[in-house]
């Protein structure tokens, strides 16, 4: 069932918006359990368009009753059909709150994908994790409901109709009854409403659970590295992304995902373990979005900054970065940028940067759009 309404204010949650995005509201009731086989990633393309662009509108679709999501199943909490030509792109954010029924720690997915209309999952799928550390936590802004978010540029491969969903995983190796819960109203997916002219995706390397191919990239002591440049010397394809011609300004986000290395875990290579569980890991990580000039180099360099702190209990964390509103400086002689996160070890654990898992599930990812008014 659906309800629609004409709310407008909403909870955008930390850059749900984006600059020049009107947010409008839908409520769904909860979906069921799905299932969703996976299909190989396509390699990503970076078009732009001569056509002038307005800004886009965005619609919220709210969860309307609160969902159980059982251990081991996937399901299915918030969905957008769209119809869109070949090339269209499309800015989705999910945001998933979860509460528990057990003060153990259960692990949470947040997905969002998309499908065509044979029911094929489209590449990629854009996921946020981590262990929710218990019902009786008080380390959350509200106490046991613990807030995930995933962002995806899906770019319509056909011309066709497309349906994106909002899933949420729980697992654990806990014994007994337990599961964890989306909570209606605070649990949504956003989606633009219009084309996301000329918008760019970026994705780390293929960087599976166990790693047992050793394809990660570690921060840390002992055989890790100290630091590491994410989308730059992490193996990730050297692009460049223009902005488009009539852009006023650009912006840009990342979503770095990081899971620490204690002992006896089956997330990452055993030669990275060095200490305890319990230990938990910093990390200083610094995003930067740099405007090249006609050699190639660095002209205007935005960034942010964030230390970080990963706990054994979470395991898995995710970083959110926003850099909104950036000119575009025609000094530089190129419309050209670059997009980095430099990651450096602290202390404690060595963490583990998350990558695409299953040649098709983007774990870390960053996007840059154009801004039109």
């Amino acid at each position: 069932m659906r309800v629609r309404t004409t709310t407008a204010g909403a909870e955008a949650g930390p850059g749900a918006a984006g600059a020049g995005r009107t947010v409008r509201g839908v409520l769904v009731a909860g979906l069921g359990l799905a299932l969703v086989a996976l299909t190989p990633l396509p390699a990503q393309a970076n078009a732009t368009t001569a056509a002038v662009a307005a800004p886009v509108g965005v619609t919220r679709t709210t969860l309307a009753a609160d969902t159980v999501i059982p251990r081991g199943v996937t399901v299915d909490l918030v969905r957008r059909t769209m119809t869109l030509a070949a090339g269209e792109k499309r800015h989705l954010r999910g945001r998933l709150e979860a509460t528990s029924t057990t003060t153990g720690i259960v692990g949470l997915t947040e997905r969002v994908r998309c499908l065509d209309a044979s029911g094929r999952t489209v590449p990629v799928v854009a996921a946020s994790a981590r262990n929710h550390e218990g019902s009786d936590t008080v380390t959350y802004a509200t106490p046991g409901h613990l807030p995930l978010f995933a962002d995806l540029l899906f770019t319509a491969p056909a011309d066709g109709t497309y349906t994106c969903v909002l899933q949420g995983t729980a697992y654990s190796s806990l014994t007994g009854s337990y599961h964890l819960t989306a909570v209606a109203g605070k649990t949504w997916l956003e989606a633009d409403d219009g084309d996301r002219v000329g918008a760019g995706w970026w994705q780390n390397p293929g960087c599976e659970s166990a790693d047992s191919g050793g394809a990660c990239t570690y921060v840390g002591t002992g055989p890790a590295r100290r630091d590491a440049w994410v989308f730059y010397d992490d193996g990730t394809p050297s692009r460049r992304w223009q902005a488009h011609p009539d852009a006023v300004s650009v912006s840009a986000q990342a979503n770095l995902e990081l899971t620490t290395c204690y002992h006896g875990t089956a997330s990452c290579a055993s030669a990275m373990q060095a200490h305890p569980r319990g230990t938990n890991a910093v990390v200083d990580a610094r995003f930067e979005f740099i405007q090249l000039g006609t050699t190639g180099h660095a002209c205007r360099t935005h960034s942010t900054t964030a230390r970080r702190t990963v706990t054994d209990d979470a395991h898995h964390a995710v970083g959110y970065s926003f850099l909104t509103g950036l000119p575009v400086d025609p000094a530089c002689g190129t419309r050209d940028f670059l997009m980095r996160i430099y990651v450096k070890h602290i202390s404690g654990q060595t963490v583990k940067v998350d990558g695409v898992q299953s040649g098709v599930t983007s774990l870390t990812n960053g996007i840059a759009f154009n801004d039109f008014a």
